[in-house]
């Protein structure tokens, strides 16, 4: 494990090697940096009912906040992005040229940042019920799916998703898109008994593959769907239940309304130095 000290901030845990420090947000202040962030609200051409713009707050101490709680009468929380795929936004109907044919994609969106290869770490601590709602850090190509060839194309690579209380699930990399060219490639994955308490995820991505950290930890590498497309970042919650077959919240996130919260400390990126 290498640290790399951000002055007046708390250490990054890095690979071995020289690193510089490329892009970042220590969440100062009393409100979401809207040049860096911008809030997830659809996905795959509908919008999400799990999801919100308000489920974000920034506390004056250097965190950004994320809170479970009732809109419209069910329970939501937020995810904030970096970028945009361009099969999320919604389908509106569109006049093209005085035709009734239209491509079936949204509004497509320019990206706030997005970046190929390096190390992308967060620092967080974890709500206390996962299995009411869940969290994720994680990478996606704005263009996933848009090909058969993910270093084209780009992939999704989860680093740190957390479902099951004191347990990080599994890191995996998704290519092809969501649909029948669908791929996917799992490692790692770890039991975690001070939930309580800050933790470090992060993945070193490079032209090899992925290699996930835990603090500073080693765990896993994957060598298969390597992208070599710029890609953006996300960072969130999601309350469970909207995904199953009647798309309803679970009680459980009824209950915990307003009494949980998911605590991101910090987001860095950083490339290596070359010598």
């Amino acid at each position: 494990m290498n640290t790399f000290d951000v002055e007046g901030y708390e250490k990054s845990f890095l690979p071995d090697g020289k690193w510089q420090l490329v892009w970042h947000d220590e969440f100062d202040g009393t409100e979401l940096d809207s040049t860096k962030w911008d809030y997830r609200l659809s996905m795959m051409g509908k919008r999400h009912p799990a999801w919100t713009d308000k489920g974000v707050r920034l506390d004056g101490k250097g965190n950004a906040v994320f809170s479970l709680l009732m809109e419209d009468g069910r329970p939501v929380s937020s995810q904030i992005q970096t970028g945009y795929n361009f099969m999320d936004e919604p389908v509106l109907p569109t006049d093209f040229l005085g035709s009734s044919l239209q491509w079936n994609i949204g509004k497509l969106k320019k990206s706030l940042y997005t970046h190929t290869f390096g190390y992308f770490e967060c620092r967080c601590k974890l709500q206390q019920t996962p299995e009411a709602w869940w969290s994720a850090f994680w990478l996606q190509s704005p263009i996933i799916g848009s090909s058969l060839d993910p270093a084209e194309s780009g992939s999704e690579i989860d680093i740190m998703e957390y479902f099951k209380t004191g347990k990080i699930d599994k890191h995996c990399v998704y290519t092809g898109g969501y649909g029948q060219d669908c791929k996917q490639s799992c490692t790692g994955g770890r039991e975690i008994s001070d939930t309580g308490e800050f933790h470090r995820f992060g993945v070193l991505w490079d032209e090899s593959g992925y290699t996930f950290y835990i603090d500073g930890i080693e765990d896993g590498h994957i060598d298969q769907s390597v992208s070599k497309r710029p890609q953006f970042i996300l960072i969130g919650t999601e309350v469970q239940g909207y995904r199953n077959a009647d798309h309803q919240p679970l009680q459980s996130a009824f209950d915990l309304a307003g009494k949980e919260v998911f605590t991101v400390d910090y987001i860095r990126v950083f490339d290596p130095v070359r010598e």
